[in-house]
């Protein structure tokens, strides 16, 4: 459990953060700009939220949920030391991307095909979620970036990968369906 009973501690002052397993690291680190960016997401996503209603509120709450899980995974390395630790660290499992999968492909199935890119925009949810996916694919650029270096679990990747998926059939679906996409045309203003 988590207890936050003082929000300022000075330990950052020098421009160092700890990770969840105590490591200190400089808060410029390709692991904290990942879980940061992870984070930032999750604050794009609670703005979509405003705009949601249903089924979709309900969706985006389970994607912030997972945001976090995803946060504490990315903010603990030794991925291949987890069995040391004296609690089991959270971590990203494959059921959290097929689910997404699951909920992508529902949502699809109502689209019509497309036969230009989308423009951001339309309705207010679905510009807030091309930012969420925008802010996602950042993220997962990042994760890719640090697993690199061997120290990321797979389902954390994929997560990401597929999340950004996910805003992008979801801001068809915001947008009517995709009848108020707004289409890309190649050169009209030349």
């Amino acid at each position: 459990m988590v207890v936050l009973n003082r929000i300022y501690t000075r330990t950052g002052d020098g421009g160092e953060t700890a990770l969840s397993n105590g490591q200190r690291v400089r808060k410029d680190s390709l692991r904290v700009e990942a879980y940061g960016t992870v984070d930032e997401t999750n604050a794009t996503v609670g703005l979509a939220r405003l705009h949601a209603e249903g089924e979709m509120h309900a969706r985006l709450g389970l994607i912030q949920n997972d945001l976090f899980d995803l946060g504490a995974d990315l903010s603990r390395p030794g991925v291949d030391r987890d069995h040391e630790a004296k609690y089991t660290p959270l971590r990203m499992v494959p059921a959290q991307v097929d689910r997404l999968e699951t909920e992508i492909d529902a949502m699809n199935a109502a689209l019509s095909p497309l036969r230009s890119f989308v423009l951001p925009g339309g309705k207010a949810l679905a510009a807030h979620l091309h930012l969420c996916r925008t802010v996602c694919r950042r993220a997962e650029r990042l994760a890719v970036a640090l697993a690199a270096e061997g120290d990321v679990t797979e389902p954390a990747v994929r997560y990401l990968n597929r999340l950004s998926d996910w805003f992008f059939v979801a801001s068809r679906v915001a947008n009517e369906n995709g009848a108020g996409d707004v289409l890309w045309v190649p050169g009209a203003n030349r």
